[in-house]
């Protein structure tokens, strides 16, 4: 079953992690952790963000300035 997890084919449950730990000698504990941000002030953050990307300028190109990967692909499989 370790080979398995290790593999990455499957994931043990708690439990099993727990009993993994214990045989190596240490001990899982759960306790109550701090969100690594500042919920409010990445909110902030953020609105600032979106609002200076609204102000700057924009023009939409009608074109593109390269070719389409659709257009690409289409060309790739046609040759070979």
């Amino acid at each position: 079953m370790v080979n398995a997890y290790l593999k990455g084919s499957r994931e043990p449950g708690a439990d099993a992690l727990a009993r993994l730990a214990a045989a190596g000698g240490f001990e899982l504990r759960l306790g109550r952790r701090e969100p690594p941000v500042d919920a409010e002030r990445a909110g902030r953050i953020l609105v600032q963000v979106l609002e200076l990307a609204e102000a700057l300028p924009f023009r939409a190109r009608p074109e593109l300035d390269y070719p389409r990967l659709s257009d690409r692909l289409a060309r790739k499989e046609s040759r070979g």
